[in-house]
């Protein structure tokens, strides 16, 4: 849940994957039509303190298959990056991060592999 500060950022969406679909669109369900201009502001700051139940929602509806859906690459980095932020001892968030790094350039690679080793490493233990 969205502390009580924030819960007004959105005033047309129930959740982070609402928000986004509305915005980005959705490769995979219908997109209703919705009365409210939207702008990136509103739903970066949306995400910025969604936590990662909401960011980790949103992804996998929005992006079943890490390689598609419709959300830019640098929210899908970006949400990444706050997920693991908040969940930096979960081996699958680790892996499903560095997957998507691995998929979006090589640039990259180098963080996708370090995810890829903790997430080894939290196995181990």
């Amino acid at each position: 849940m969205l502390p009580l500060w924030t819960r007004n950022l959105c005033w047309v969406h129930n959740t982070l994957t609402e928000h986004a679909r509305c915005l980005y669109g959705d490769e995979f369900h219908p997109t209703t039509e919705c009365a409210e201009e939207h702008d990136e502001r509103t739903f970066f700051n949306e995400l910025t303190f969604a936590d990662a139940d909401a960011i980790l929602a949103m992804l996998r509806e929005l992006s079943p298959n890490i390689a598609d859906g419709f959300l830019p690459v640098w929210i899908r980095n970006l949400a990444y990056r706050l997920a693991v932020l908040q969940r930096p001892d979960d081996p699958a968030v680790l892996r499903e991060a560095a997957d998507s790094l691995y998929m979006f350039g090589p640039e990259w690679d180098g963080i996708a592999a370090d995810l890829r080793r903790r997430a080894k490493d939290l196995e181990k233990n």
